[in-house]
């Protein structure tokens, strides 16, 4: 399968690219004109512009769509949020626009999403069924989403992914936290009872694979791992792995004093979000517990 991929310099992107080369699979870029000129196997864009190379898309059977702003910074000014809404929404709205303009479309756009799809919601399970949230990325995820509207109506199978926190070795949320874990000076965030949805990097491409591949799926997916677990059990388990104390919290004034609406959407939210479509569709999860996936991930006993 020719698979046209957006956001291939990400976390999930660097690392999904050589998997499905692997499998047998060729591999083209979404490349924006910062990133230089595109190569002979890939596809220019310009978000800003809202132009894309039709001619080069219609090469690819397949399109994961990953690309968007960083949701992570000190605080949510105006002009951040923008960013984080037109890197998905807008990108979101060319890229489905034109495949559903292509005279033979790719058959399927497996596109990023998020679990802020749902907002804070304490100890409510959570399944691809349930409704939205009401704050910022919960408005945002549901934008984005609808933004692939041109491409399902077009008869193209989509796939929303809403994933978790990923865990990787390097980038990501894990990066971040990992210096204030190693000189034991970390701890819960708040009450640490909320619920802090996450996902192995093995396994978020094992699911855009799994997406890529399953004909009948369609729609949103949970992409998260199926054991759930609190911040203050995660915090317990890294640290753990890093034979490091975790005694020093956070309280929640003070995450809401530096941070803003940050702390309240990224750090305190709750989301007990259960992997519900993956498991009916017998996807087999590489790392599917929190403390043996912390091990391996950093590579510790």
């Amino acid at each position: 399968m020719k698979i046209l991929v957006s956001g291939a310099s990400g976390l999930i992107g660097t690392a999904l690219a050589p998997a499905l080369v692997a499998g047998g699979h060729t591999v083209g870029r979404l490349v924006r004109p910062e990133a230089g000129p595109a190569g002979p196997g890939d596809v220019a864009w310009d978000i800003g512009a809202g132009t894309i190379d039709a001619a080069a898309l219609a090469r690819f059977d397949a399109v994961v769509h990953l690309a968007g702003s960083s949701v992570a910074a000190l605080r949510w000014t105006a002009a951040i949020k923008e960013r984080i809404r037109a890197s998905r929404i807008d990108s979101g709205r060319l890229l489905a626009r034109a495949i559903a303009a292509q005279e033979r479309p790719p058959r399927v756009l497996v596109q990023a999403s998020a679990v802020g799809y749902y907002g804070d919601r304490g100890d409510e399970i959570l399944t691809e069924t349930s409704a939205p949230g009401s704050g910022f990325l919960s408005r945002t995820c549901a934008d984005w989403e609808t933004a692939a509207a041109p491409a399902a109506a077009r008869g193209v199978r989509v796939v929303f992914l809403r994933f978790g926190v990923i865990l990787a070795a390097r980038g990501g949320a894990l990066a971040k936290m990992l210096p204030a874990f190693r000189l034991g000076i970390a701890g819960r965030i708040g009450s640490g009872r909320q619920y802090m949805p996450w996902l192995a990097l093995d396994d978020a491409v094992g699911i855009v694979r799994h997406a890529l591949l399953s004909d009948a799926l369609a729609g949103p997916v949970n992409a998260v791992a199926p054991s759930l677990v609190t911040n203050g059990v995660f915090t317990r388990a890294l640290g753990r792995v890093l034979r490091r104390p975790t005694m020093l919290p956070l309280p929640a004034f003070a995450a809401r004093l530096a941070l803003g609406d940050v702390a309240d959407e990224l750090l305190l939210a709750s989301a007990r979000v259960v992997p519900e479509r993956l498991a009916a569709g017998g996807y087999l999860f590489r790392q599917p517990s929190l403390e043996p996936a912390l091990r391996s991930i950093l590579n510790a006993p």
